[in-house]
């Protein structure tokens, strides 16, 4: 099979350092995530030597099934396969193969279907296999790479999958293609769903409700399904990478805390396009414009803990009165970040205020308070510490130290 080619000048990945760690201390490095969010490439440029091996590719497909024993005699001394849940019995092969030498780094596993993949990885290749997930592009890498967007509006527009700042293509086209062949077609594969129009629904009515509190209820009776088909369908676009659910941080403080998950996109412009808008005029006065800022940036904090090589801990607080805090991350001291998220271009007092509530009532736990907005300087204030959307570096970096 014919290797996809690499892009000219691709974008470095923060994760490189992480991947190349964990190659050379482990037999198997899995990465997993949504398509197009550059596994392949990644995987080819940290073993340009090894064999690439798809089983999107049904011949292939069919000799893994087959003959996985052969299959796996056939790979060489280092290969990389890709989309390897497409035969997760390919799994328990590999064990023993594994098990029969002592060589780091041999072999790359990627794959876009993050439940069943990470079942059948943990089941087979416990101990085997290092475990990273990569995500579309963070805005600090496309900084670093001079390609970065340079407005919020064209932010959200245009989103952060690679394809998008490999290629000369519009981000409009390219994302109604991905929705229609990866959202529409190959999601809806995975658990033969059969209803197109109304799995189409669900999922316009999932992105109109990024960054707000999940009402499954709600979501099925708009939709027209019933509550046991809206969480089906639910838990395949989370298993597809293309939504997350954010958790309320649980603590014993009050028993008035929201329990319920709040609703993300892998990618505030895959939702942009969802809810229709096609080009970067309609975000500034779209009603969705401040969710999809929060979509984003909690998104680039998970991004920047993904690419750390560390589990993702962003969570949120919001009590039965409403008053919130968009994102608040644990460190390893037992203090708290905690995270507001406003797109206004200017900063105003009441940006400050879930910051200031909360840190009166978490007691003895000590909250470190930090401010994303949509304006273009950093600021020093009492309340807390203020970083623009094109420069959070400072609140990565102590997010990551902190772990």
């Amino acid at each position: 099979m014919n290797e996809p080619k690499l892009p000219a000048n691709p974008v470095p990945r923060q994760i490189i350092s992480v991947a190349e760690e964990r190659l050379r201390s482990y037999p198997v490095l899995t990465i997993t995530g949504p398509r197009q969010s550059g596994k392949t490439t990644l995987a080819r440029l940290l073993r340009p030597e090894a064999r690439y091996i798809s089983l999107e590719d049904p011949d292939i497909r069919a000799f893994a099934t087959e003959d996985p024993r052969g299959f796996l005699a056939d790979t060489g001394d280092k290969a990389i396969i890709d989309e390897v849940q497409r035969v997760p019995d390919l799994l328990s092969y590999l064990q023993g193969i594994v098990d029969a030498g002592n060589e780091m780094g041999r072999f790359i596993l990627t794959g876009s279907s993050q439940f069943e993949l990470i079942e059948s990885v943990t089941q087979s290749l416990a101990g085997r296999t290092a475990l990273l997930t990569l995500l579309p592009f963070s805005l600090g890498e496309l900084t670093a790479a001079g390609r970065a967007p340079s407005s919020v509006a064209e932010l959200l527009q245009q989103g952060l999958f690679p394809p998008i700042h490999d290629r000369p293509v519009a981000a409009e086209v390219w994302l109604q293609d991905y929705i229609a062949t990866y959202v529409e077609r190959d999601v809806r594969a995975l658990m033969n769903i059969r209803d197109v129009v109304a799995f189409q629904r669900f999922v316009q009515l999932c992105a109109g409700r990024c960054g707000q509190l999940l009402n499954i209820n709600s979501l099925a009776e708009d939709a027209g399904i019933n509550r046991a088909t809206a969480q089906s369908w639910l838990s395949v676009l989370q298993a597809s990478h293309l939504v997350l659910l954010v958790q309320p941080w649980t603590t014993n403080i009050s028993k008035r805390l929201i329990k319920t998950p709040k609703l993300y996109f892998v990618d505030s412009a895959l939702a942009a396009s969802l809810v229709g808008i096609r080009d970067v005029s309609q975000v500034m006065t779209h009603p969705l414009r401040g969710a999809l800022f929060e979509n984003w940036a909690i998104m680039d904090l998970i991004k920047g803990q993904c690419n750390a090589g560390l589990k993702p801990s962003v969570y949120f607080l919001r009590d039965k009165q409403g008053h919130e805090l968009d994102a608040l991350i644990e460190t390893g001291t037992g203090s708290l970040m905690g995270v507001e998220i406003k797109s206004g271009a200017t900063v105003a007092s009441d940006f400050f205020k879930g910051l200031d509530y909360w840190r009166e009532r978490l007691g003895s736990i000590t909250l470190d308070p930090w401010l994303i907005y949509g304006g273009n300087s950093r600021q020093r204030r009492e309340r807390g510490h203020v970083v623009p959307w094109n420069d959070m570096d400072a609140l990565l970096n102590e997010m990551v130290a902190t772990r």
